[in-house]
């Protein structure tokens, strides 16, 4: 039937969510609805049904949509891995490496596959709601554009423009946007949707009528802050710059972030335990000696971030909160960073070479072979799961005889230290699950509360969906869509 795009007059104005929320709410009109992101930028990936990897962002979005993520909903996917260079994924696959020197003309290469994707969605549904990246403003940005009007013209979509008011200037921020732009690329915005709005929205009545008057594009409504967003599993390294109120009574569990850190919404869940103070630790601190927990995270350049976590310390206070008795876990590249050693003969990551690690198990990384990308099931502490594996890499030594996990089909993964307080794993999702979440907290005297984190994300995207009911004009937007080409 047709499609429309939502894009933003800069990052993290709320795209995702919106996005999120639109689909939900369309689903729940009775509409077949899948998301799109022509290209993300982002090292929280998922694993899909098809597969391959795209972005946690898609993928969450997808769950709004009551379907199942594929490939197709995100072709393009950039990993930074370094400062100047990014991980290539194309249709779920690593593709290559992309530097500041080649990013313009290699991503441009790319409109043809992303227009494959697009329209093999659109053949499968109702509408495809499809999310920007960055902004349409980003005119040094603009040639060979595939994330925002480079795409919306190439598909004619027309595009919906969102501004974020809780971080103030959205009425420069949506004008000024179409001051800059290119007038052919402003015709393809037909409104404009200001985000996060607190308080009582007729004090911006003025200003919403004035960016309809100077900007000509009509507005479709005020959204309030969604605190459901809260629940939903984190996109990007934005969030981590947020540092949060220290609560008191609780549990603490700790996280360091480094520069690569990746996958890290493995730890929302944690968020829903009323016993548990989740600490994300940010450069220039030390990792608090309260805490009971310490999880090193997934990395999308572990050998950089190993040697990051050293030059910050961190390997400091990690080995004396051992010495005191506490509890270390290991996911993904944070397990690798737990062996003696890293190795990377191939130079995957960089140049070859290999990097001492922590130490605290008894096991030796290789960054070699093909890339694991797989949904997993099988058993870890006693309970079942239901995850993910998405590493490049191979883990061995003695440790691993005492493993953290069991496949379903018989294969072993991670390690667990002889006095059971550092384990490591390559799995991905384990604390979504009720009952492991439980049983992993129960090693460090937490009872869980046992909330349902799946059911806790879907009652979320309700929440959102019904406040767009409320203070969006969906049915213009669904008209828009249906001018779609």
């Amino acid at each position: 039937m047709g499609a429309v795009m939502l894009q933003g007059t800069g990052s993290d104005v709320g795209k995702s969510v919106l996005v999120a929320g639109l689909c939900r709410a369309l689903a729940n009109r009775g509409l077949t609805v899948l998301p799109f992101k022509p290209q993300n930028m982002s090292n929280n990936a998922a694993v899909t049904a098809d597969g391959g990897e795209i972005g946690r962002a898609q993928a969450l979005q997808a769950i709004a949509c009551r379907t199942e993520p594929i490939v197709d909903m995100n072709p393009v996917l950039l990993k930074p891995q370094a400062d100047h260079t990014s991980q290539l994924i194309v249709h779920g696959k690593v593709r290559g490496t992309l530097g500041a020197g080649n990013f313009r003309m290699a991503r441009g290469a790319l409109l043809g596959e992303v227009m494959e994707s697009y329209r093999r969605l659109r053949a499968a549904c109702d509408v495809v709601v499809v999310e920007g990246a960055g902004s349409p403003a980003e005119i040094n940005l603009r040639a060979g554009d595939i994330a925002n009007m480079g795409f919306a013209r190439a598909a004619d979509v027309p595009v919906v423009l969102v501004g974020d008011i809780d971080r103030g200037g959205v009425i420069a921020a949506v004008v000024g946007t179409r001051a800059v732009i290119d007038p052919d690329d402003a015709a393809m915005i037909r409104g404009f949707l200001i985000n996060k709005f607190r308080g009582d929205p007729a004090l911006f009545t003025d200003g919403y009528e004035e960016i309809a008057r100077r900007s000509g594009w009509p507005g479709l409504g005020v959204i309030p802050w969604l605190p459901g967003a809260s629940r939903l599993p984190s996109e990007d390294g934005v969030v981590l710059e947020r540092a949060a109120k220290r609560a008191s009574g609780r549990i603490m569990i700790a996280c360091p972030i480094t520069p690569r850190i990746s996958n890290f919404d493995d730890l929302d869940p944690l968020k829903l335990e009323p016993g548990v103070e989740l600490v994300m630790v940010p450069p220039g601190k030390p990792i608090p000696a309260e805490a009971s927990l310490i999880i090193l995270a997934g990395s999308k350049a572990t050998i950089a971030d190993m040697q990051y976590l050293r030059a910050e310390g961190w390997d400091i206070d990690i080995r004396a909160h051992y010495r005191r008795g506490g509890h270390i876990l290991g996911l993904c590249g944070g397990y690798q960073m737990l062996g003696r050693t890293i190795a990377d003969p191939e130079g995957i990551e960089g140049p070859a070479g290999t990097v001492e690690g922590l130490g605290l198990l008894d096991v030796e990384t290789s960054l070699s072979g093909a890339k694991t990308l797989e949904r997993v099931t099988g058993e870890a502490l006693g309970e079942p799961f239901e995850g993910y594996e998405m590493h490049m890499g191979v883990t061995t030594g003695p440790d691993a005889a005492r493993p953290a996990a069991r496949f379903s089909g018989g294969q072993e993964d991670g390690a667990i230290s002889a006095d059971g307080r550092v384990a490591g794993t390559y799995i991905h999702g384990l604390f979504a699950h009720s009952a492991q979440r439980r049983a992993w907290l129960s090693r460090i005297g937490v009872a869980s509360a046992g909330t349902d984190y799946r059911g806790s994300v879907d009652a979320a995207l309700d929440e959102i969906a019904a406040t767009l009911e409320t203070h969006a004009d969906i049915d213009a937007i669904l008209a828009l869509s249906m001018k779609a080409a």
